[in-house]
């Protein structure tokens, strides 16, 4: 190979982002039922300089194997965590489920929390949203609010404003200390996780992001989805660069 080929493989290389799929009942394009990622966020991986890859969800009967799932992160430089259903609330302790409680899947459920357990084992960049944060926070021991309620306290597909710590991880990577916000979710934080710290919130206290405190790798999770808005908005797609720029880092 010539040093002028090698070079070109070379500046050619993306960072590899993990993307755990969502399992879609049906898929008209597709024709059946189907594994699938929001087009708007792979597109943000990507326009960070990212490659995103889409990756199936396995878990039988709900339950994911430590070590294989390990294994196949392994090859990753980072991973991404998306939105989605809600959490089975017993795996946060939970006696009941509210009757609000949607779209759970105990499949989908046992991987995204493994992936988040063994991307922290594997100090591997972690971005999450929305669904992926509140993954994040129950595997670190944390609990939701399984139903937010009332008006004025429903954050379902709106954008509003949302103030970041200032000199945390997310001021960092968006470079503002208030960003205006698309959100699609009725469950948040109630007790944090292990190692996490509040470092967002809305005007009603809701916590919108949180980041580890400690080891385990970069660690950034969103409650809001920054994808919707990140080809216009730049500090929206600061987060999706900062997570490539950790990615690019990590070996």
């Amino acid at each position: 190979m010539t040093r002028a080929r090698d070079y070109g493989r070379r500046r050619a290389h993306r960072p590899l982002i993990a993307v755990p799929a969502r399992f879609a009942a049906t898929t008209s394009a597709l024709r059946y039922a189907a594994e699938v990622n929001a087009r708007a966020l792979v597109e943000a991986v990507w326009r960070a300089g990212g490659e995103p890859a889409t990756i199936h969800p396995h878990a039988p009967a709900g339950v994911c194997d430590p070590a294989e799932t390990a294994a196949r992160l392994a090859r990753f430089d980072g991973v991404l965590l998306p939105g989605g259903g809600d959490l089975s609330p017993h795996r946060y302790g939970a006696d009941e489920a509210h009757e609000a409680v949607y779209d759970v899947d105990h499949e989908q459920d046992a991987f995204d929390l493994e992936v988040a357990c063994q991307a922290r084992e594997l100090e591997l960049p972690l971005l999450a949203v929305c669904r992926g944060l509140q993954v994040v926070n129950t595997a670190l021991g944390g609990t939701l609010h399984q139903d937010m309620g009332g008006p004025g306290r429903e954050h379902r597909h709106v954008r509003h404003p949302v103030s970041l710590t200032p000199g945390s991880a997310v001021a960092l990577a968006t470079g503002v200390t208030t960003v205006d916000a698309s959100c699609f979710h009725h469950q948040h934080v109630d007790r944090l996780g292990e190692g996490l710290i509040a470092t967002a919130r809305a005007a009603d206290g809701t916590i919108e992001a949180v980041e580890a405190t400690g080891g385990g790798g970069w660690l950034l999770a969103v409650q809001w989805h920054p994808e919707d808005t990140a080809r216009t908005d730049p500090a929206q797609q600061r987060l999706f660069d900062a997570l490539v720029r950790a990615a690019s880092a990590y070996r």
